[in-house]
């Protein structure tokens, strides 16, 4: 059996109740949802009844000491408390996984590789697993100082946004391929957003002006399917991710939305259906 490509659809950025979520995903033709760990019960509740109701897989995104930015003045501690606090809700809901937000870009290397060490520790005795994701602001800010730490933790999974990475490097990629090449073979999970040299989101990855853009990430994204067969995956998992908060072109003045999140999502999940399947040659 060939391996399959399973989408999700993330709920940053969604407005309204997680009922509503989970029938957009499912008229655009998800396979889950991706989105934060509910920790008051009527959520949770209301979580996994449109999960059950709905048919849907469930990735659990958890932001160790903070939201998508780390409070500054957290020690290793409270980065390591967020994640056990999650990790028991997560079971309950079925999580296929977790992907994880984690550590501090300031942290010495000594420290975030003790952070790593520890999580590890932690999803293994839950039984779970962790996929870290590679996020401005946080440990695997950049592609070096992510090689470094997949150097000393050969078991270390990785959620690969690379839109992150294109704008800290103020670059593509391209330059990259033998950092690149290393991340491949611990990529666990990919975020699917293009980012530019100048920004983490292209205002829509359809645009002619931002086709190098997207063409390169559909390369790294590619490289990462051909690993994951090699490594025995029988499925892949991709999460269109473009967001709010900044992220989102906007004209200003009226702060008027450039294009429509939605839009975008499913655009970038129909297109990477089609790109799977003539990679695999399998059926969309």
């Amino acid at each position: 059996m060939s391996m399959q490509l399973r989408t999700y659809k993330t709920l940053w950025g969604h407005q309204g109740s997680i009922k509503t979520a989970a029938q957009q995903a499912i008229d655009a033709g998800f396979n889950g949802i991706e989105g934060p760990v509910p920790v008051e019960p009527e959520r949770i509740d209301a979580l996994q009844d449109a999960l059950a109701f709905y048919h849907l897989d469930y990735i659990a995104e958890v932001c160790t000491a903070g939201s998508y930015v780390p409070d500054r003045k957290a020690g290793m501690d409270e980065h390591l408390e967020s994640l056990a606090l999650c990790l028991p809700i997560t079971k309950q809901l079925g999580a296929k996984f977790i992907t994880c937000i984690a550590g501090c870009d300031a942290w010495p290397l000594k420290q975030s590789l003790a952070f790593f060490e520890r999580a590890m520790e932690m999803a293994e005795r839950e039984r779970m697993i962790v996929s870290f994701e590679t996020h401005r602001s946080r440990t695997l800010f950049n592609p070096w100082i992510t090689m470094e730490i997949l150097e000393r933790l050969p078991e270390l999974k990785l959620t690969c946004d690379f839109s992150h990475w294109c704008v800290v490097c103020e670059r593509l990629l391209d330059t990259e391929p033998e950092v690149l090449a290393k991340v491949y073979q611990h990529a666990h999970h990919i975020h699917a957003r293009v980012g530019y040299d100048q920004g983490p989101q292209v205002p829509h990855p359809a645009a002619p002006e931002y086709a190098s853009a997207l063409l390169a990430h559909q390369n790294w994204w590619q490289q990462i399917w051909q690993s994951q067969q090699s490594r025995g995956y029988e499925s892949s998992t991709i999460t269109p991710e473009f967001g709010p908060d900044g992220y989102l072109h906007v004209l200003p003045f009226s702060q008027t939305p450039v294009a429509d999140l939605w839009e975008i999502n499913c655009w970038m999940a129909d297109t990477e259906r089609a790109h799977f399947a003539q990679l695999f040659n399998t059926v969309i």
